[in-house]
């Protein structure tokens, strides 16, 4: 069975499925994208922060050259970092990952997190006195509109954003002339977000998961948990459904209308997580099962950043003040 598309609020389609290259080693990922490419994928989630967009596109312009694909089959998504949020930035930013993709467009672009650090060589500045992420005083708002200016330039089909909560959301869909078509957060079952899916999907918002399998890198910890994949109740629906658990785990999410970037550079992996997904449903019971395993048990904390009046998961009642 092929991979669904689920048609975004510009008129696109984007796959259902695609690659996440998050932590894909440059020396790794240049296969592993030829390989998913030669499996089925049309769907590549990268970001200018991973460091490996030139290797990414390397496979691509390779795969095109062989005709396995053509640029209007693929869906390629790239990320503004931190650094890059003052508006005077934003283009040049995102002609920056077209260059390292060796693309003419993006069929999306992300505003990777709603906090603005202080521009300059690095790209994760630091204060020296504390050590955390130095910031800067730029509202995503503004930078928002240097990205809508994007789309109208003919350099990406559609502009999203990722990491904002709810009133995030809600105070870009007040001023935005182009609203995201795509929010992109951290959704499993330990995770599940439900009020700011619901907001989304009310806003004709298509919603990505990352870590949808979880994290082995910054594990949930908490007395008597289970990595994601281990969980027992995971690992019974799996049992039940001559599955594995990380296929149990897309297709919860998938079944939700949830798109999915899985991360591998295993082509057996690639294999499993594309194409045995659809061809069987979780009943409402295992539905709820795992629906029950929600703990707001978040992967992706990005504590560095603790303190911005922007950080989407350290509120304090900061960004509400704003709506």
């Amino acid at each position: 069975m092929s991979t669904p598309d689920l048609l975004l609020s510009n008129g696109k389609n984007m796959p259902m499925v695609g690659l996440g290259t998050w932590r894909s080693a440059p020396e790794e990922v240049t296969q592993a994208v030829k390989d998913a490419i030669d499996i089925g994928y049309r769907h590549f989630d990268c970001a200018h922060i991973y460091g490996n967009e030139a290797q990414v596109g390397a496979a691509i312009r390779e795969k095109i050259k062989e005709k396995v694909v053509t640029r209007d089959q693929l869906f390629i998504t790239s990320k503004l970092w931190n650094t890059f949020h003052k508006p005077e930035m934003v283009r040049s930013a995102c002609e920056e990952s077209l260059r390292n993709l060796g693309l003419g467009y993006l069929d999306l672009y992300l505003m990777h997190w709603p906090m603005a650090y202080k521009s300059g060589e690095s790209l994760y500045p630091t204060c020296p006195d504390t050590g955390k992420a130095a910031f800067e005083d730029i509202d995503y708002v503004d930078t928002w509109k240097a990205m809508e200016e994007l789309v109208g330039a003919g350099l990406c089909h559609a502009i999203g954003v990722s990491n904002f909560n709810e009133q995030q959301i809600n105070r870009l869909l007040g001023v935005a002339e182009l609203k995201p078509v795509v929010l992109q957060i951290e959704c499993h079952p330990y995770l599940q977000q439900k009020s700011l899916i619901t907001l989304c999907y009310e806003n004709d918002i298509a919603v990505t998961a990352y870590s949808s399998l979880g994290s082995g890198h910054t594990p949930y910890e908490k007395p008597g948990s289970y990595p994601l994949l281990k969980n027992p109740v995971i690992l019974a629906i799996a049992e039940k459904y001559e599955r594995t658990p990380a296929q149990i785990l897309l297709r919860y999410q998938t079944q939700m209308g949830i798109i999915v970037i899985p991360r591998s550079v295993s082509k057996q992996h690639m294999y499993d997580n594309f194409k045995k997904i659809w061809d069987f449903g979780l009943a409402i019971d295992d539905l709820r099962a795992i629906d029950d395993l929600d703990c707001n048990g978040r992967f992706m904390t990005m504590k560095a950043a603790y303190g911005h009046p922007h950080h989407p998961f350290d509120l304090n009642g900061r960004e509400t003040a704003h709506v």
